[in-house]
């Protein structure tokens, strides 16, 4: 596919899905154009610049609507590093990464990659290797903006996380078992291409208390729900409570049990917010999981009620099977 190829022209300067989609589908050898796109996005994978960049995104997302076929379906994802700066990388369903995940600099001029904290991930079935990507140095400046891709391909739309590591020791094996069984067989199982495309993820950020040591320690008191306290009410609130030395001694915070933040459309995400307060970490494991597993089902149909009026998707079955699998998931020994 030479760079005068009208489609890739089309493809590289879309600026609507929507005509981008009509172009791609009116082609009547699917399968070639599948081929063509796929050998150029193996090139661009690689990619040195922020132009570069860009058109990896916009092949991405070109596969996106015409299919991966037999290759394995990426995504083509711009987040922050740890300090702040741009971060570039590809992700199969299941968020691992592939190819080039390029931490960026800012330069004066613009943007270049930052080569002495990127990495890239080589897979086994791929010609393409890391056997020319430099390990140092900084690349190509360019005063581009890092493109994010604007569809997303077919995974679980719910994803299950926590902010901080920390936990009382008595939680460490529900949450293992969270992030490993119950986050994996949600990736097996939910049907993400039978809701819809509408949605790219409900992301359910747990927040557990914990208490490391004095200087490092956090309780959630949980707000009352009715009171609808914001962030600036919460600590008035719990003096009202506690004194401040208590509040200073037992490390307490309050909180509302549930955040839901605002839908992004840009990024097709909303997050989901849940705090357990240290009596959680004081039941059995299996009341835990019974605790856990109603309070993340609260959290998704809450999401999902919001988000009905704004999206076409199927929000009912996305709630019944993601039930059905926590449910399960509870129901199992640790």
């Amino acid at each position: 596919m030479e760079p005068t190829d009208p489609i890739l022209e089309h493809i590289r300067v879309a600026d609507d899905l929507n005509q981008l989609q009509d172009t791609l589908l009116s082609v009547s050898d699917r399968q070639g154009l599948r081929t063509r796109l796929h050998s150029l996005f193996l090139r661009f994978a690689r990619y040195r610049n922020a132009s570069e960049w860009n058109m990896a995104v916009r092949l991405c997302e070109a596969m996106t609507i015409v299919g991966w076929g037999d290759n394995e379906p990426l995504e083509a994802i711009r987040g922050l590093c740890f300090n702040g700066n741009p971060n570039t990388c590809f992700v199969n369903r299941d968020g691992c990464p592939r190819f080039l995940d390029a931490a960026w600099s800012k330069r004066k001029d613009g943007l270049a990659i930052d080569y002495s904290h990127s990495l890239f991930h080589k897979r086994a079935d791929s010609p393409t290797d890391e056997s020319d990507i430099p390990t140092s140095g900084t690349g190509e400046i360019q005063p581009l903006k890092l493109a994010s891709q604007r569809n997303w391909i077919p995974k679980n739309p719910i994803f299950i996380t926590r902010g901080l590591a920390n936990c009382y020791d008595n939680s460490k094996p529900v949450i293992k078992s969270l992030e490993n069984d119950l986050r994996r067989t949600l990736n097996e199982r939910m049907r993400p291409t039978l809701y819809g495309n509408a949605l790219n993820r409900i992301i359910v950020n747990c927040s557990f208390s914990f208490y490391d040591n004095d200087h490092c320690k956090t309780n959630y008191i949980i707000a009352d729900e009715s009171l609808r306290l914001k962030q600036k009410d919460f600590y008035p609130a719990l003096l009202e409570m506690y004194s401040a030395e208590e509040i200073e001694a037992n490390g307490y915070f309050l909180r509302n049990r549930f955040t839901i933040g605002p839908f992004r459309a840009d990024s097709g995400i909303q997050r989901i917010g849940i705090v357990f307060e240290k009596e959680f970490s004081d039941l059995p494991c299996p009341s835990q999981k019974k605790v856990l597993s109603d309070y993340l089902i609260a959290a998704v149909s809450r999401s999902a009620g919001r988000l009905r009026k704004k999206l076409d998707y199927d929000f009912d079955l996305l709630v019944a099977d993601f039930t059905t699998i926590v449910h399960e998931w509870r129901d199992r020994p640790i």
